[in-house]
């Protein structure tokens, strides 16, 4: 458990820095760029289509782990536009508050206590 909460410190703190670093020299203008490159057919656009369906099933896991609950319907969108910054924060928190109970941060304790009956 300790090397996945590295590894999500690492992923955390490598998006944020870039992040930071780009949004400073460039500005937040990325929906332009994001979806012109979609519209042109490159393989920017390609990837940009891709990682947009990974963001969508982050957000629709999260809804799901939370048995689409309001607080699993409120996280989700945030988890779709907030992508692995947000995500390595939540299961980050979630690996300290399952005390590193794999199945429970990836399935929900509700799951997991009636699998474990």
């Amino acid at each position: 458990m300790a090397g996945f909460r590295v590894f999500l410190v690492a992923i955390f703190l490598t998006i944020l820095l870039y992040t930071v670093a780009i949004a400073a020299d460039h500005g937040m203008g990325l929906i332009p760029i994001f979806f012109s490159a979609i519209a042109a057919m490159t393989w920017q656009g390609q990837f940009n289509v891709d990682f947009s369906c990974f963001l969508l099933l982050s957000g629709l896991w999260v809804a799901w782990r939370h048995n689409f609950s309001a607080l699993g319907l409120l996280l989700a969108p945030i988890a779709s536009f907030g992508g692995a910054l947000f995500l390595s924060a939540y299961l980050l928190i979630l690996s300290f508050q399952l005390r590193g109970d794999m199945a429970a941060l990836m399935m929900g304790s509700k799951r997991v206590a009636a699998l474990r009956g």
